[in-house]
């Protein structure tokens, strides 16, 4: 007697095969050390972030209630120091890592969402509107994206979603250029053949079939492009261009510049949001490259 799975049972099949990808996945991304460390820094600096209202509360980017002197230098009751209005600045930081992480995690998504549309459709359809999709993508990659994201920033109102529209339509040209070569090499296939022979759609070949195996290049390059995000808000607020009412590691630098700490030597006010700047674009980057060896093993990153 034959029984025939019913709904249920492949439900639960498809869920066995997607645990047992995220496990190899897992096994895979452990063997990088590097990656490891990445991954434990980006936990601790998200965990600092969340919990930032319990933390060190609302009431540290108040610049008439500060507790503090204008500059004082380090101590036992602030760490790193006060700002010219007298707030700690490692409550700063702490509330700057909530925007900075915000910003970069959004205009990265915005970035790659771009990037993967205008690829899988230049890869998938060809013809002239690949030459177009392609020649617009050209135009971006050689016009310099910090200078693009700078005068976006300019005509457009002050505010973080203007900065992750500003970052994320500028950065996109590497994924598509990335995605369309993928998308090519993935519809040479025989299953490609196949399925439209089985009467699949555009929708369905690109959507079913294209999409899935491209999945794990625009997954890497998502994370590699975090840190370029990150960097780019943290120039954009340190020109000015930023949104004034809320605190971010770019603006922290701005307001140490304007204090005049590069030249009255108050370091302590430039090294904690330039050193987590730093950390935090290593990190992503960390992650980014052990992300990208462990869905391809081809590349060979350690």
């Amino acid at each position: 007697m034959t029984t025939t799975a019913g709904p249920g049972t492949a439900g639960s099949l498809a869920w066995a095969r997607r645990r047992g990808s995220v496990a190899r996945f897992w096994r895979a991304y452990r063997t990088h050390r590097a990656g490891l460390y990445g991954l434990a820094g980006l936990v601790l600096i998200a965990l600092a972030a969340l919990t930032a209202p319990l933390t060190v509360g609302d009431d540290v980017q108040s610049v008439t209630g500060a507790s503090g002197g204008a500059l004082e230098p380090p101590s036992a009751r602030f760490p790193l120091g006060t700002d010219q209005f007298g707030r700690s600045l490692l409550g700063l930081l702490v509330w700057g890592a909530r925007v900075s992480l915000a910003v970069g995690l959004l205009a990265a998504a915005l970035s790659v969402a771009i990037g993967t549309l205008v690829g899988i459709l230049a890869g998938h359809y060809g013809g002239w509107l690949a030459t177009v999709l392609m020649r617009v993508t050209d135009w971006f990659l050689v016009m310099p994206t910090l200078v693009l994201a700078i005068v976006l920033a300019t005509v457009m109102s002050h505010s973080l979603w203007t900065v992750v529209l500003a970052i994320g339509v500028t950065s996109w040209p590497t994924t598509a250029r990335l995605v369309r070569a993928q998308t090519i090499a993935v519809e040479s296939r025989p299953y490609i053949e196949r399925a439209r022979a089985l009467g699949g759609g555009h929708g369905h070949v690109m959507s079913r079939h294209v999409l899935p195996n491209v999945m794990p290049l625009v997954l890497a390059q998502t994370t590699l492009g975090i840190s370029n995000a990150i960097l780019t808000e943290a120039t954009l607020a340190f020109l000015g261009l930023g949104d004034p009412t809320v605190v971010s590691w770019g603006g922290m630098l701005q307001d140490a510049r304007e204090a005049g700490a590069v030249s009255s030597g108050h370091w302590w006010y430039l090294a904690p949001p330039g050193i987590a700047i730093a950390l935090v674009a290593l990190a992503f980057t960390l992650c980014g490259r052990a992300v990208e060896s462990a869905l391809n093993p081809k590349l060979g990153v350690r």
